[in-house]
Protein backbone atom coordinates (compact mmCIF):
# COMPACT_ATOMS: atom_id res chain seq x y z
CA UNK A 1 0.00 0.00 0.00
CA UNK A 2 1.15 3.56 -0.66
CA UNK A 3 2.34 5.25 2.53
CA UNK A 4 1.95 8.80 1.25
CA UNK A 5 -0.91 10.75 -0.28
CA UNK A 6 -3.54 9.23 2.02
CA UNK A 7 -6.14 10.86 4.23
CA UNK A 8 -6.01 9.08 7.58
CA UNK A 9 -8.22 9.13 10.69
CA UNK A 10 -6.61 7.95 13.94
CA UNK A 11 -8.74 7.38 17.02
CA UNK A 12 -7.00 8.11 20.32
CA UNK A 13 -4.56 10.18 18.29
CA UNK A 14 -3.65 12.87 20.82
CA UNK A 15 -1.23 10.78 22.90
CA UNK A 16 0.91 7.65 22.88
CA UNK A 17 0.95 5.37 19.86
CA UNK A 18 -1.79 7.40 18.17
CA UNK A 19 0.20 10.63 18.29
CA UNK A 20 3.36 8.86 17.14
CA UNK A 21 1.42 7.43 14.19
CA UNK A 22 0.02 10.88 13.39
CA UNK A 23 3.51 12.37 13.34
CA UNK A 24 4.93 9.57 11.20
CA UNK A 25 2.06 9.74 8.71
CA UNK A 26 2.37 13.52 8.42
CA UNK A 27 6.11 13.25 7.81
CA UNK A 28 5.41 10.68 5.08
CA UNK A 29 3.17 13.14 3.22
CA UNK A 30 -0.36 12.28 4.35
CA UNK A 31 -3.31 14.34 5.57
CA UNK A 32 -4.06 13.29 9.14
CA UNK A 33 -7.16 13.57 11.30
CA UNK A 34 -7.17 12.61 14.97
CA UNK A 35 -9.82 12.36 17.64
CA UNK A 36 -9.58 12.08 21.40
CA UNK A 37 -11.61 12.64 24.54
CA UNK A 38 -9.52 15.37 26.16
CA UNK A 39 -9.57 18.85 24.63
CA UNK A 40 -6.29 19.85 26.29
CA UNK A 41 -4.46 16.85 24.83
CA UNK A 42 -5.85 17.57 21.37
CA UNK A 43 -4.68 21.18 21.67
CA UNK A 44 -1.21 20.04 22.75
CA UNK A 45 -1.06 17.70 19.76
CA UNK A 46 -2.11 20.49 17.41
CA UNK A 47 0.54 22.83 18.81
CA UNK A 48 3.16 20.12 18.27
CA UNK A 49 1.85 19.18 14.81
CA UNK A 50 -0.02 22.19 13.35
CA UNK A 51 -1.08 20.31 10.21
CA UNK A 52 -3.35 17.99 12.23
CA UNK A 53 -7.13 18.13 11.97
CA UNK A 54 -8.71 17.36 15.35
CA UNK A 55 -12.10 16.52 16.80
CA UNK A 56 -13.01 15.95 20.43
CA UNK A 57 -14.81 12.63 20.57
CA UNK A 58 -15.37 9.85 23.10
CA UNK A 59 -15.49 6.65 21.05
CA UNK A 60 -17.16 4.90 23.99
CA UNK A 61 -20.34 6.78 23.04
CA UNK A 62 -22.28 5.42 20.07
CA UNK A 63 -23.65 8.84 19.13
CA UNK A 64 -20.21 10.40 19.13
CA UNK A 65 -18.92 7.57 16.94
CA UNK A 66 -21.64 8.40 14.41
CA UNK A 67 -20.74 12.10 14.62
CA UNK A 68 -17.07 11.26 14.08
CA UNK A 69 -17.94 9.33 10.93
CA UNK A 70 -20.09 12.17 9.59
CA UNK A 71 -17.42 14.79 10.32
CA UNK A 72 -14.57 12.77 8.83
CA UNK A 73 -16.30 11.71 5.63
CA UNK A 74 -18.17 15.02 5.20
CA UNK A 75 -15.18 17.30 5.68
CA UNK A 76 -12.58 14.96 4.17
CA UNK A 77 -14.24 12.93 1.38
CA UNK A 78 -10.86 11.55 0.25
CA UNK A 79 -10.43 9.76 3.60
CA UNK A 80 -9.15 6.29 2.83
CA UNK A 81 -7.53 4.98 6.03
CA UNK A 82 -9.12 4.32 9.44
CA UNK A 83 -6.79 3.56 12.36
CA UNK A 84 -8.62 1.99 15.31
CA UNK A 85 -6.11 2.89 18.01
CA UNK A 86 -8.08 4.26 20.98
CA UNK A 87 -7.85 2.00 24.01
CA UNK A 88 -7.65 1.85 27.78
CA UNK A 89 -6.07 -0.65 30.14
CA UNK A 90 -7.31 -1.45 33.65
CA UNK A 91 -6.12 -3.71 36.43
CA UNK A 92 -9.20 -5.59 37.70
CA UNK A 93 -9.55 -7.92 40.68
CA UNK A 94 -12.21 -10.39 39.56
CA UNK A 95 -12.38 -11.83 43.10
CA UNK A 96 -13.77 -8.50 44.31
CA UNK A 97 -16.97 -9.00 42.37
CA UNK A 98 -18.72 -6.65 39.96
CA UNK A 99 -17.67 -3.48 41.78
CA UNK A 100 -14.09 -3.83 40.56
CA UNK A 101 -15.30 -4.41 37.01
CA UNK A 102 -17.75 -1.52 36.89
CA UNK A 103 -15.71 1.06 38.83
CA UNK A 104 -14.03 2.78 35.89
CA UNK A 105 -14.11 3.21 32.15
CA UNK A 106 -15.66 0.54 29.93
CA UNK A 107 -12.78 -1.35 28.29
CA UNK A 108 -15.12 -3.47 26.18
CA UNK A 109 -16.87 -0.44 24.69
CA UNK A 110 -13.66 1.49 23.98
CA UNK A 111 -11.30 -1.34 23.02
CA UNK A 112 -13.66 -3.61 21.09
CA UNK A 113 -17.15 -2.27 20.40
CA UNK A 114 -15.84 1.05 19.09
CA UNK A 115 -13.44 -0.40 16.48
CA UNK A 116 -16.09 -2.87 15.31
CA UNK A 117 -18.75 -0.15 15.01
CA UNK A 118 -16.40 2.37 13.40
CA UNK A 119 -15.20 -0.21 10.89
CA UNK A 120 -18.75 -0.97 9.80
CA UNK A 121 -19.58 2.72 9.59
CA UNK A 122 -16.58 3.51 7.40
CA UNK A 123 -16.45 0.39 5.18
CA UNK A 124 -18.96 1.61 2.54
CA UNK A 125 -17.04 4.89 2.23
CA UNK A 126 -13.63 3.19 2.17
CA UNK A 127 -14.77 0.66 -0.42
CA UNK A 128 -15.41 3.52 -2.86
CA UNK A 129 -11.76 4.62 -2.74
CA UNK A 130 -9.17 3.28 -5.18
CA UNK A 131 -7.03 2.07 -2.27
CA UNK A 132 -8.02 2.00 1.39
CA UNK A 133 -7.16 0.41 4.71
CA UNK A 134 -8.40 -0.31 8.20
CA UNK A 135 -5.59 -0.59 10.75
CA UNK A 136 -6.44 -2.20 14.08
CA UNK A 137 -4.00 -1.74 16.96
CA UNK A 138 -4.23 -4.82 19.17
CA UNK A 139 -1.57 -6.08 21.62
CA UNK A 140 0.82 -8.92 22.33
CA UNK A 141 -1.33 -9.46 25.43
CA UNK A 142 -4.16 -10.52 23.16
CA UNK A 143 -2.14 -13.68 22.51
CA UNK A 144 -0.76 -14.37 26.00
CA UNK A 145 -2.74 -12.48 28.68
CA UNK A 146 -1.65 -10.92 31.94
CA UNK A 147 -4.14 -12.26 34.47
CA UNK A 148 -4.45 -9.00 36.42
CA UNK A 149 -5.68 -7.18 33.27
CA UNK A 150 -8.30 -9.72 32.18
CA UNK A 151 -10.70 -7.49 30.27
CA UNK A 152 -8.02 -5.55 28.41
CA UNK A 153 -6.37 -8.77 27.26
CA UNK A 154 -9.72 -10.30 26.29
CA UNK A 155 -10.67 -7.26 24.18
CA UNK A 156 -7.34 -7.38 22.36
CA UNK A 157 -7.74 -11.10 21.68
CA UNK A 158 -11.20 -10.38 20.30
CA UNK A 159 -9.84 -7.53 18.16
CA UNK A 160 -7.32 -9.95 16.65
CA UNK A 161 -10.15 -12.37 15.84
CA UNK A 162 -12.24 -9.56 14.38
CA UNK A 163 -9.33 -8.45 12.20
CA UNK A 164 -9.03 -11.92 10.70
CA UNK A 165 -12.73 -12.07 9.85
CA UNK A 166 -12.79 -8.50 8.57
CA UNK A 167 -9.81 -9.17 6.29
CA UNK A 168 -11.55 -12.22 4.84
CA UNK A 169 -14.84 -10.40 4.26
CA UNK A 170 -13.10 -7.45 2.55
CA UNK A 171 -10.70 -9.48 0.43
CA UNK A 172 -12.57 -8.66 -2.81
CA UNK A 173 -12.71 -4.91 -2.07
CA UNK A 174 -10.06 -2.16 -2.21
CA UNK A 175 -9.95 -2.15 1.62
CA UNK A 176 -6.90 -3.82 3.15
CA UNK A 177 -6.99 -4.82 6.82
CA UNK A 178 -3.85 -4.51 8.91
CA UNK A 179 -3.32 -5.54 12.52
CA UNK A 180 -0.49 -3.93 14.48
CA UNK A 181 0.49 -5.92 17.57
CA UNK A 182 2.65 -3.83 19.94
CA UNK A 183 4.55 -5.09 22.98
CA UNK A 184 4.67 -2.96 26.14
CA UNK A 185 4.94 0.65 24.98
CA UNK A 186 5.95 3.64 27.10
CA UNK A 187 2.63 5.51 27.11
CA UNK A 188 0.01 6.62 29.64
CA UNK A 189 -2.32 3.77 28.56
CA UNK A 190 -2.44 2.21 32.02
CA UNK A 191 -2.98 5.53 33.85
CA UNK A 192 0.12 5.07 36.04
CA UNK A 193 -0.53 1.45 37.07
CA UNK A 194 2.98 0.35 36.03
CA UNK A 195 4.54 2.80 38.45
CA UNK A 196 2.19 1.80 41.26
CA UNK A 197 3.11 -1.86 40.92
CA UNK A 198 6.83 -1.07 40.60
CA UNK A 199 7.25 -2.17 36.98
CA UNK A 200 10.70 -1.01 35.89
CA UNK A 201 10.33 -1.87 32.18
CA UNK A 202 8.37 0.98 30.64
CA UNK A 203 8.47 -0.54 27.17
CA UNK A 204 9.57 0.72 23.78
CA UNK A 205 8.92 4.29 22.59
CA UNK A 206 5.71 4.83 20.58
CA UNK A 207 7.80 6.05 17.64
CA UNK A 208 9.10 2.49 17.17
CA UNK A 209 5.57 1.20 16.71
CA UNK A 210 4.79 4.03 14.29
CA UNK A 211 7.82 3.39 12.10
CA UNK A 212 7.16 -0.36 12.08
CA UNK A 213 3.58 0.36 11.03
CA UNK A 214 4.63 2.40 8.00
CA UNK A 215 7.08 -0.32 7.01
CA UNK A 216 4.32 -2.95 7.26
CA UNK A 217 1.95 -0.89 5.12
CA UNK A 218 4.60 -0.42 2.45
CA UNK A 219 4.98 -4.17 1.93
CA UNK A 220 1.38 -5.22 2.73
CA UNK A 221 2.38 -7.11 5.87
CA UNK A 222 -1.14 -7.50 7.19
CA UNK A 223 -0.29 -8.82 10.68
CA UNK A 224 2.73 -7.19 12.29
CA UNK A 225 3.99 -8.15 15.75
CA UNK A 226 6.45 -5.51 16.96
CA UNK A 227 9.46 -6.35 19.14
CA UNK A 228 8.70 -8.67 22.06
CA UNK A 229 5.14 -9.14 20.84
CA UNK A 230 6.61 -11.51 18.25
CA UNK A 231 7.52 -13.89 21.06
CA UNK A 232 4.05 -13.72 22.60
CA UNK A 233 2.38 -14.41 19.27
CA UNK A 234 4.68 -17.36 18.59
CA UNK A 235 4.35 -18.65 22.16
CA UNK A 236 0.55 -18.65 21.88
CA UNK A 237 0.87 -21.01 18.95
CA UNK A 238 3.60 -23.30 20.26
CA UNK A 239 3.71 -23.33 24.09
CA UNK A 240 0.72 -21.32 25.36
CA UNK A 241 0.62 -22.72 28.91
CA UNK A 242 4.36 -22.27 29.46
CA UNK A 243 4.29 -18.68 28.16
CA UNK A 244 1.23 -17.84 30.23
CA UNK A 245 2.91 -19.13 33.39
CA UNK A 246 6.11 -17.30 32.53
CA UNK A 247 4.61 -13.83 32.16
CA UNK A 248 2.26 -14.34 35.13
CA UNK A 249 4.98 -15.43 37.54
CA UNK A 250 4.45 -19.19 37.44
Amino acid sequence: METSGNTILITGGATGIGLALAEAFLQAGNEVLICGRRAEKLEQARRRLPALHTLQCDVADVGQRQALFEWATGQFPALNVLVNNAGIQRQIDLCAGADSLLDGEDEIEINLTAPIHLSTLFIPHLARQSEAAIINVSSGLGFIPLAFMPVYCATKAALHSFSLSLRRQLRDTPVKVFEIIPPTVDTELDRGARSRRGQADRGIPPSEVAQATLQALAVDEYELAVGRAQGLRMGARTEPEQFFDRINGG
